[in-house]
């Protein structure tokens, strides 16, 4: 070895010490644990994906989660599937929406089915059972105005418990969502296969 490399490893173990004890400065000033609300939206794919990996992360720890979607409908998908056959019993999964709103061109129907999983999901949420629940697209519903974003985020402040996890998908999230999470990832979309022509495929959207 020669010097020159001898020289440039004791500097980058010095400067590695140096990073571990400011680490370890920041980490002992921060609280154990906290419920936290996640927002994962942005006009990129992988919202959901996101979402779904923290799901089955809990599963995976033995947590008891839920999931609500509450704009797909009945389209077969991957996570639900997993879900619906082997984790059923430590992942309860509730799809309430009928599709995307230009599918089901009815404004007063989508509203009543919005409502309707909100309703769900605060049921879920207030169960002491569930460390975890995600409101698929719940964004969306609140962008087009189905459901009223005041009553969730009074709920998600007020009644949420202190140690669930809540996490919301969805592009377009409104900023008073963004502003009361704990968590908030955006996802940027650079290319998509989609504009090559490639529909959605098996294993990557779905």
């Amino acid at each position: 070895m020669n010097e020159t490399s001898e020289v440039d490893l004791e500097r980058h173990s010095n400067k590695m010490q140096k990073k571990k004890i400011a680490r370890d400065k920041i980490m002992s000033t921060k609280i154990d644990k906290k419920g936290l609300i996640i927002v994962y939206t942005g006009k990129g794919k992988g919202k959901s994906s996101a979402a779904f990996g923290m799901i089955f992360r809990c599963i995976a720890h033995n947590m008891q989660s839920s999931v609500v979607q509450f704009i797909k409908g009945g389209m077969s998908t991957g996570e639900r599937n997993l879900i619906l056959e082997k984790f059923s019993n430590i992942c309860s999964f509730y799809t309430m929406g009928e599709g995307f709103t230009w599918e089901t061109q009815d404004k007063a129907r989508d509203i009543l089915m919005a409502n309707s999983a909100w309703e769900k999901a605060k049921e879920l949420i207030r169960d002491p059972k569930n460390q975890m629940v995600l409101l698929d697209e719940i964004n969306i519903a609140l962008r087009y105005d189905y459901i009223d974003v005041k009553e969730v985020i009074e709920f998600l402040s007020n009644e949420k418990p202190e140690m669930t996890h809540v996490v919301l998908t969805g592009r377009n999230a409104k900023e008073e969502i963004i502003e009361i999470a704990d968590l908030v990832t955006e996802m940027e979309l650079i290319k998509h296969p989609f504009r090559g022509g490639i529909k959605a495929q098996i294993g990557v959207e779905y």
